[in-house]
């Protein structure tokens, strides 16, 4: 392969850093851009041959200009992986607020489709181009307490699969992956809310997680990372439209 030109939002840690470390690996050009400096310059020191820029992709005209930026200093685009997203709040639907739901909304869904829409014209220029989604066990099963992720974790499937039939004809390949339980803090975040929430331990919470895996332990973030690249490579030429679990068989969450 050509070595890829890869962009990827909320780049610079936890997941979408797992998945730099990939793509770099292989040689790719890759660019990430995330809303945290310090992460950002944890990232820079890990990875001085990768791009990277700070901006906070819910601000529309923020991504817009840092999409720029981004674009030329890449030169082009191979491969987009949208990655940002937020949890937003622990409560049930009728707990939360219009507006911790709306910014659920902006972030995951809304920031996502602006990005890809900038970006579908350079991935049209590529030989062979992909978009990776990231959506969530969430986006396979409801999910109590947890109504906005879910929603627009669901949203993002719909999302893969119109886009794959779209830009089809144009050699664009387009998939999303569902992680289940993540090892690292994002997802202790979610354990500590969740324990919050129903009185249980910590301990107990992140027993109960596993429970309703086959596999008992949780996905390293590598993984995913293979994933993304696997699916952007050649040897996932023939893959589009596709929701791509990577959550130790996951049977429900909540």
């Amino acid at each position: 392969m050509e070595q890829q030109k890869v962009l990827i939002s909320a780049g610079a840690s936890g997941i979408g850093k797992a998945i730099a470390n990939v793509f770099i690996k292989h040689q790719a050009l890759v660019c990430v851009i995330d809303i945290d400096p310090e992460a950002i310059k944890h990232f820079k020191n890990a990875y001085p041959q990768a791009l990277a820029f700070q901006a906070d992709l819910s601000n529309l005209a923020e991504l817009e200009n840092i999409f720029g930026q981004a674009i030329q200093a890449l030169g082009g685009l191979d491969v987009l992986v949208n990655n940002t997203g937020v949890s937003g709040p622990t409560v049930s639907m009728q707990e939360l607020p219009i507006d911790e739901w709306q910014k659920v909304i902006q972030i995951n869904l809304n920031s996502t489709f602006r990005l890809t829409q900038l970006a579908i014209p350079y991935l049209k220029q590529a030989r062979t181009a992909s978009i990776i989604n990231m959506s969530s066990a969430a986006g396979r099963f409801g999910y109590p307490n947890r109504i906005a992720y879910s929603t627009t974790k669901w949203g993002l499937v719909g999302f893969t699969k119109t886009l794959a039939m779209e830009l089809g004809a144009d050699n664009i390949r387009v998939n999303a992956i569902a992680p289940g339980a993540v090892e690292g803090p994002r997802f202790l975040g979610v354990l500590q809310k969740r324990a919050e929430v129903s009185g249980r331990s910590l301990e107990e919470e992140t027993l109960q997680s596993l429970e309703v895996q086959s596999l008992k332990y949780m996905v390293n973030p590598q993984h995913i990372g293979e994933l993304a690249f696997f699916l952007a490579s050649d040897s996932g030429k023939s893959i589009s439209g596709q929701l791509i679990p990577v959550d130790g068989d996951t049977q429900y969450v909540g």
